[in-house]
């Protein structure tokens, strides 16, 4: 059960996600600019790509509604490593596919350890490791 759903802009902050040019990000500043005598309050947006890490800029009326990514978090146990891929498992419905392992966990990922992987928009992402 991936998608997204709307969400007014101006109740988005610091910390949340969106989606900006079909792209998971984290909110990382938002500005508003106060309205006019006959205008809207404006918002100015940044966010942080959740996959590429790239900086992404959208300004929009605080009363537009955008996308929100509707992450799933699941866990996953490691079968095998490929170099800086990962053959998992699904704990819940045993389906198997490889997920890129992040720099920061290389050293702690070994065979038969349980990871914890968001499901977003259509892309997998390896979180963390859980310990038992």
């Amino acid at each position: 059960m991936t998608g997204t759903k709307p969400v007014s802009i101006g109740t988005l902050q610091k910390g949340n996600y969106i989606v900006i040019d079909g792209v998971a990000c984290k909110v990382n500043d938002t500005q508003t600019s106060r309205p006019g005598k006959h205008g809207h309050a404006k918002v100015r947006l940044t966010g942080i790509g959740l996959i590429d890490g790239k900086k992404r800029v959208i300004l929009s009326p605080g009363h537009d509604n955008v996308e929100v990514p509707i992450i799933d978090k699941r866990n996953a146990q490691v079968l095998s490593i490929s170099g800086s891929t990962a053959s998992v498992m699904d704990s819940e419905n045993y389906e198997t596919f490889d997920l890129n392992i992040p720099e920061d966990l290389k050293d702690q990922i070994v065979d038969g350890c349980t990871v914890l992987y968001w499901v977003i928009l259509s892309d997998k992402v390896m979180k963390q490791v859980k310990t038992e």
